[in-house]
């Protein structure tokens, strides 16, 4: 196992007031007079996930709490530091080369998971990141549709085929701050029509959102102006007709973007804060699965990630209820049934007027083709 190190070692390495063995706690604890112990235990609103509390053998003999202390770290959490906005745009700086690298080795042929692995490779050899944020979502064609593609049943294992776009979500982490990148382009490296019309319209929506939003703006706002975005692209496309203001009334954008607009991201990659006591979810689509409900803050870190997707559970959903379905050219859609989907996700930093734009990607279509071309370095 190596040496065993002094308690001083440690003190110094983590730049801590004191350091005691695991094996002393209780000893040490009852020599403060401690009356109450703080433990930590919540459930992270965004992921679902449950916080579990520290234990120790004891621990019984100590009057414990473990309610008051989560909502104090998630608010800790919540606002970035200096330091830790820092290390956030390390972890984008090298996760955006990351998706760099990838999109100058894909092609036609290749499978899906060599550029996951490809995209691993560079982090790790590149960044020291041992850990990727989350399972590489690496879908091609169709996959592309496929909102949390890339698990064990459905492990990245396509070959990518000439004329299918990519859409390929993928982060890496850095002591234990994440990224969360997603980048959208064609595996040939040229967006045919009807693909370039699609990633505009989200590029559009992802750049009027980014445009508005500042502090004390309403997330839930946010996610509106992005369908609302969606709605008018897919009306110049032909895909839909009629009132984009009738489309909202009746939650025409939950049709093509199913998932919430962004999430905050920190030390876990869905991070907590979005639902504190006393905000509540809209019990709307795509609104309910939104991931953050409360105003916008200077220091937040979010992700900003609205997509267009062609699922056909929900297109067929949509055509079968008559007060969607009338907004609905049903030819012009047939096009893109299995088309995939588009989605770009940028990471932002709140501050005082605006946000800081921690992903650096090639982000329009000319620079996307200049890039994958070999024309734009």
């Amino acid at each position: 196992m190596g040496e065993i190190f002094s308690k001083d070692h440690f003190q110094q390495k983590y730049a801590v007031d004191e350091v005691q063995h695991t094996c002393d706690i209780a000893e040490v604890l009852s020599s403060l007079g401690a009356a109450l112990l703080l433990t930590l235990r919540g459930v992270n609103t965004d992921s679902g996930s449950t916080t579990r509390e520290a234990s120790f053998c004891g621990i019984n003999s100590f009057q414990v709490n473990n309610t008051l202390l989560y909502p104090v770290i998630v608010e800790c959490c919540l606002l970035k530091t200096d330091m830790e906005l820092e290390v956030l745009r390390y972890t984008n700086r090298i996760s955006s080369e990351g998706h760099k690298m990838v999109m100058k080795n894909v092609k036609p042929g290749k499978m899906e998971y060599e550029m996951e692995s490809l995209f691993q490779h560079y982090c790790y050899t590149k960044g020291g990141m041992r850990h990727t944020s989350y399972t590489c979502i690496c879908g091609s064609g169709n996959n592309c549709s496929i909102i949390y593609y890339g698990h064990p049943g459905a492990p990245n294992d396509k070959s990518i085929l000439d004329g299918d776009m990519c859409l390929f979500d993928m982060g890496g982490e850095y002591h234990c701050y994440t990224s969360d990148i997603t980048c959208s382009f064609p595996a040939n490296g040229k967006f045919t029509a009807d693909q370039k019309a699609i990633y505009e319209a989200v590029l559009k929506s992802s750049r009027s959102v980014m445009a508005a939003i500042k502090p004390g703006v309403k997330w839930t706002d946010m996610h509106r102006l992005a369908d609302r975005v969606h709605l008018e692209e897919l009306v110049k496309i032909g895909i839909l007709t009629g009132s984009v203001e009738d489309m909202m009334k009746v939650h025409m954008g939950s049709v093509f973007m199913p998932h919430g607009l962004g999430h905050l991201l920190g030390i876990d990659v869905h991070d907590v804060g979005g639902y504190p006591e006393g905000v509540e979810r809209i019990d709307e689509p795509g609104l309910r699965v939104l991931l953050m409900g409360r105003p916008v803050q200077e220091r937040m870190v979010l992700t900003v990630e609205p997509g267009i997707y062609f699922i056909n559970h929900l297109l067929d959903q949509a055509l079968a209820n008559p007060t969607q379905s009338c907004f609905i050219n049903n030819q012009v859609l047939a096009r893109f049934r299995g088309f995939g989907g588009v989605r770009v996700e940028e990471n932002i930093a709140i501050t005082s007027d605006g946000i800081e734009l921690l992903t650096s990607v090639p982000r329009t279509v000319e620079e996307i083709e200049a890039f994958m071309t070999g024309s734009q370095h």
